[in-house]
């Protein structure tokens, strides 16, 4: 049942949570509903002044954090997991007013965003180190995990649950300290996020909050800051390697998940209905507008004809329009340069040759829809070939051996996801080996899972998130030499 839009608005903190309490400002930003155009809510708009006095928060109560028992972390996290389950149709709602995405894919959010909770809940208490005695046999060798320390979390506006979850969980975890940062496009469910943390039991203070209208007001001073220790990105590669700078002033430890062009290669012998099926997950999923989104369908000559019908008919089966409506299975994108730049995108294709098989413009209304499309003979220099798209447009080009499928695919300065399409399970391993990607998809359209390390490789970014590796983000390795008792004197 559709939660009442007035009464999950109310429950959305419109402050800035720093330490104790949820803090206004004078500077206030208006959040948008893409559907729309209507504002949902102002919330305060914090700075340099309220950024670092969310790391003295931070700093005030880190080591007190870092010495709680693993279990009390765990059990708040578990607490957490389970308040998200309950309170899963107001973040579904939060989700698809503020971002567009349908009722239904948000509410796939919450499952997907809340099992990062659940995960490192179990991960928590298995924070390993290890026990040996060095090769001449004079010492004991003991290492152990710490926390990293204060972190800065930045997050996107495209999963604003799970990408909140996928850095807090593990920094929580681990005995880290927070500021958040959460994306101006959408911070209602940040938010709502971080309350719902606190009403599991986090000590205040672990987390803190910080939303606003300029990213790097609030980033610049935590980074430039000696007491910061780590810093988590979600985002552009453009504004990654402005951070990356930053953070090589005092060192900090990094984890940069950032831009994709995912290749989705479909081989003579693929199953072309699971193909579709893989490519309406791995395209369509989030209105497109995901990292891992199937950027470019790289399709053997062969049947590229029967993919590119078959696909187009399962497009043309999407509803567009306010995902508020159950019925509706394709939003709006999330802003109107984001309508702007995909329509461009296209239209530089169809100028270049391509043909817009289904779609191709915006879409009707005050929102910033535009059409879901397919596009067939699409050269390599168009820039849909080249640029990430984030939104519900499939290009797709044509090989006619293995080695050009892998040129064509690694042919981009990104390497995050990847996905194939084959019967042949020989080219499993060859086109893993193959593909500069950090994640590979086999006869699979949607790969992302709590339990598994994601990221990327060349410009995609740095570090995994998720998995045991999502730990070690968060931790750094201390040995302990100590004297063996049965060594010579």
């Amino acid at each position: 049942m559709t939660a009442n839009i007035t009464d999950v608005l109310a429950k959305v903190p419109t402050g800035l949570l720093i330490g104790n309490d949820w803090v206004d400002t004078d500077e206030t930003f208006d959040v948008e509903n893409p559907a729309t155009g209507e504002t949902l809510a102002t919330l305060s708009s914090g700075g340099e002044k309220e950024a670092l006095a969310a790391l003295d928060a931070a700093c005030a109560v880190q080591d007190e954090w870092a010495r709680t028992s693993p279990r009390e972390r765990s059990n708040i996290l578990r607490r957490a997991f389970e308040l998200v389950h309950e309170r899963a149709e107001d973040f579904a709602t939060l989700m698809t007013l503020e971002m567009g995405k349908p009722l239904a894919e948000a509410r796939g959010e919450v499952t997907y965003g809340a099992e990062y909770l659940r995960w490192f809940s179990e991960e928590a208490v298995r924070d390993y180190g290890r026990s040996a005695t060095v090769p001449e046999g004079t010492l004991r060798m003991v290492t152990r995990r710490k926390p990293v320390g204060p972190c800065l979390l930045i997050t996107p506006w495209n999963f604003p649950l799970a990408m909140a979850t996928r850095k807090v969980a593990p920094a929580v975890a681990a005995g880290c300290t927070m500021v958040l940062k959460p994306a101006k496009l959408t911070p209602l469910t940040a938010q709502y996020f971080a309350q719902t943390m606190l009403d599991a039991g986090l000590p205040k203070g672990v987390l803190n909050v910080v939303s606003g209208t300029s990213a790097s007001a609030i980033s610049s001073p935590l980074m430039a800051d000696s007491r910061l220790r780590k810093v988590s990105f979600t985002g552009s590669t453009p504004v990654g390697k402005t951070l990356l700078k930053a953070a090589a002033e005092n060192v900090l430890r990094t984890s940069m998940e950032l831009g994709g062009n995912a290749p989705f290669i479909v081989f003579e012998d693929a199953d072309l209905d699971q193909a579709v099926t893989g490519a309406m997950g791995a395209k369509m999923r989030n209105i497109g507008e995901a990292c891992t989104a199937a950027n470019r369908f790289i399709v053997h000559e062969s049947v590229a004809e029967e993919f590119a019908q078959k696909f187009a008919q399962k497009i043309g089966e999407l509803k567009l329009g306010n995902g508020m409506d159950e019925t509706v299975t394709c939003g709006p994108l999330v802003e109107k340069s984001a309508q702007d730049n995909v329509a461009a995108l296209v239209d530089d294709a169809v100028s270049k040759g391509a043909t817009a098989i289904i779609g191709g413009a915006k879409g009707d209304g005050a929102g910033y829809f535009y059409q879901p499309t397919v596009l067939t003979g699409v050269p390599r220099d168009a820039r849909v070939a080249q640029e990430e798209i984030f939104g519900p447009v499939a290009p797709i080009l044509t090989f006619s051996t293995e080695e050009e499928a892998l040129e064509i695919a690694n042919d981009t300065e990104y390497g995050l996801a990847s996905y194939v399409f084959t019967e042949n399970s020989d080219r499993l391993y060859r086109l893993a080996d193959g593909l500069e990607f950090g994640l590979m998809g086999f006869n699979a359209g949607v790969i992302s899972n709590a339990a598994a390390p994601f990221g990327g490789v060349k410009q995609s970014g740095l570090g995994r998130e998720g998995g045991a590796e999502g730990l070690d983000e968060y931790t750094t390795v201390q040995y302990i030499g100590v004297r063996d008792p049965y060594a010579e004197n």
